[in-house]
């Protein structure tokens, strides 16, 4: 289970990464990891370094997947993003956190993709 759960969502982080250059976003780090955990994409859009967390689900069964993001997985995003932010010097820009949406459709090979931006603040 383990397994399959990894390949759904790096198959999510793919199609999220081609939503997000097609939008016009310019991927700087795909899985950054450090001590404190991990971001899935950071991206920048403008003006703007984006923190995005990518949950991808088979359906919508188990409510949405912007859902998982609660509080406690928030605050591990904002703690990585410091750690990005001092590592790259990167204190001239604005920051936002954004989660991804991504359910796909088994039944007939697709997806769909939906970008919360400003999901949560840090």
């Amino acid at each position: 289970m383990g397994s399959y759960n990894k390949d759904i969502g790096s198959l999510g982080e793919e199609i999220s990464e081609n939503f997000l250059i097609e939008s016009g976003y310019t991927i700087l780090e795909r899985n950054f990891r450090c001590k404190t955990g991990e971001i899935d994409l950071i991206a920048r859009d403008g003006d703007y370094i984006c923190f995005i967390e990518v949950k991808t689900r088979c359906g919508d069964l188990f409510g949405s997947p912007c859902e998982a993001v609660n509080y406690s997985k928030q605050q591990k995003i904002s703690r990585t993003a410091q750690m990005y932010i001092l590592k790259k010097k990167l204190y001239k820009f604005c920051f936002r956190f954004d989660v991804i949406e991504v359910i796909l459709n088994k039944e007939n090979c697709s997806s769909s993709i939906k970008l919360i931006k400003n999901a949560f603040e840090a």
